[in-house]
């Protein structure tokens, strides 16, 4: 138990505090252009990200992950702050944490490897875009010191760790960039044109809105659409650290985790939230591997913004604009696009399809749905045509066998009925399925249908060699074997 304790706590406490102090500044103009896309204060986004890192660090299932307040779960809510203001969004933000925990204790985060590496692809890339994307509105119109110091800071982030690794190098470059800016008065954006930071510590208060089924109808679609967001998000970004770092986590505890951490959020202002993956890679990249450089991160993030608000609302967005961009090129896999052209069109196809969505909606989680929806269609279509149907003679017998080799299921329908003839050329005819297995009604409709139709025609007809499972689904659902049974009757 220590020794488990001391390996995801303290096996590392220096790179872990490091690491966990990068993401912190990070975190900050995050928090705050999220909570203006959701359409509220820039504590709720900052409350919320320093509450959901917190918990998630003690109760999350994927150590150096980090979760804090997100654009894709900001533009869920936009509808019903819009509508109904602060107070639903809190009382929804509540309602998405017990969902989170009842699906992590149903483990509903094993269905996570039914999501193809073409979509895994699709998401990561996409993802890289839109935090490139976003650090544009911050450089457009901008004058030329504004490049020159994003130029600088990527120069010293790329460059340092060539002499040195003992000091995160996004961390120097926002204590250079930030030290230059002072010195010499350079007029640029910072941190506080974003919006004001909040003066004080979050307070525990419970959501003001009328405990009502009318209430409960308003807040529980944004919930669980939240809730399924959340989940697609943090989950996939767990597995992408999982690789990244060569290690393996708790899907099923990370979406409890998330859970009481949106739980406690609602609680003390915040809205819901989800992981990171932008600020999950800067926490690897700068050497973050356990929990301590979470829990560094949403606690130093309130020290910044309650006890230091003043020094960080000076802090040039040119500094934190280099290291945004320094993730998106470290997230984008650039080995993907010669891959596109020797991977199956398929794959290719659903790779584009999610990238595609997501930029067009700024919704990671349609991007996935689309494209494991996608995945699926190629799937099946792959697999329906694997069918094979032989047709063996037996003259002096009066014997056609038919032997079927492959997976029937309602797309290989078609596959299977096409070659069997519908005649009384021989008074005899097996279908041999000993290579087949059926899986589904329409598969046993098909079965019935041939059957049927040959019964009609005065022809003897037998099934051989059905498995367990097979033969149990025809016997529940086929009509064939009922003696009254005739075409018409199915």
């Amino acid at each position: 138990m220590l020794e488990s304790l001391k390996s995801s706590w303290f096996a590392q406490p220096r790179a872990d505090i490091l690491a966990g102090t990068v993401v912190a500044l990070a975190l900050i103009p995050e928090a705050i252009a999220f909570s203006i896309i959701a359409g509220v204060a820039p504590a709720v986004g900052l409350y919320a990200s320093f509450c959901i890192a917190v918990v998630t660090a003690i109760a999350g299932g994927r150590p150096a992950m980090i979760s804090a307040a997100t654009g894709a779960m900001a533009l869920v809510v936009v509808p019903l702050v819009r509508d109904h203001g602060l107070p639903y969004l809190l009382a929804a933000t509540l309602l998405t944490g017990v969902i989170q925990i009842a699906f992590g204790y149903l483990r509903l985060a094993r269905y996570m490897r039914f999501v193809p590496r073409a979509v895994m692809t699709g998401f990561v890339n996409s993802l890289a875009i839109l935090i490139f994307m976003a650090q544009l509105p911050q450089v457009v119109g901008q004058d030329w010191v504004t490049f020159a110091m994003i130029g600088a800071g990527l120069v010293i982030i790329y460059g340092l760790p060539r002499l040195t690794k003992a000091i995160p190098s996004p961390m120097v470059a926002i204590v250079v960039l930030t030290s230059l800016c002072w010195t010499f008065g350079w007029q640029v954006r910072t941190v506080g044109d974003l919006g004001a930071l909040p003066d004080g510590l979050p307070a525990l208060a419970l959501p003001q809105v009328p405990l009502t089924l009318e209430t409960l109808a308003i807040i529980a679609p944004y919930s669980f659409a939240l809730a399924l967001v959340g989940l697609i998000e943090s989950l996939l970004t767990a597995k992408i650290v999982d690789e990244a770092t060569d290690t393996t986590s708790d899907k099923h505890r990370e979406a409890r985790g998330q859970g009481i951490g949106n739980i406690v959020a609602g609680f003390f202002g915040g809205m819901a939230g989800c992981a990171m993956i932008g600020q999950s890679v800067i926490n690897v990249k700068s050497g973050g591997r356990g929990r301590l450089s979470t829990l560094v991160a949403g606690v130093f993030l309130l020290i910044l913004v309650v006890g230091l608000g003043d020094l960080v609302a000076r802090i040039p967005m040119p500094a934190l604009v280099a290291v945004m961009v320094m993730v998106s090129l470290s997230t984008f896999d650039w080995g993907s696009i010669p891959r596109l052209f020797i991977m199956p069109k398929s794959e290719a196809i659903v790779l584009l399809a999610t990238v595609a969505v997501v930029i067009t909606t700024h919704d990671l989680s349609k991007g996935v749905v689309v494209g494991v929806l996608l995945s699926a269609l190629f799937f099946a279509r792959v697999v329906g045509k694997l069918v094979v149907v032989e047709r063996v003679t037996d003259p002096e017998a009066g014997l056609c066998t038919y032997r079927v080799e492959g997976q029937l299921f309602f797309v290989s329908v078609e596959d299977f009925l096409d070659p069997i003839r519908i005649d009384a050329e021989y008074p005899r005819v097996v279908i041999d399925l000993r290579d087949a297995h059926i899986w589904d009604d329409s598969a046993v409709g098909a079965v019935d249908r041939v059957v049927l139709r040959l019964r009609d025609l005065g022809v003897e007809v037998e099934l051989e060699g059905l498995n367990e499972a097979s033969a149990t689904l025809v016997k529940r659902l086929g009509v064939h074997h009922d003696p009254a049974a005739t075409l018409a009757s199915h």
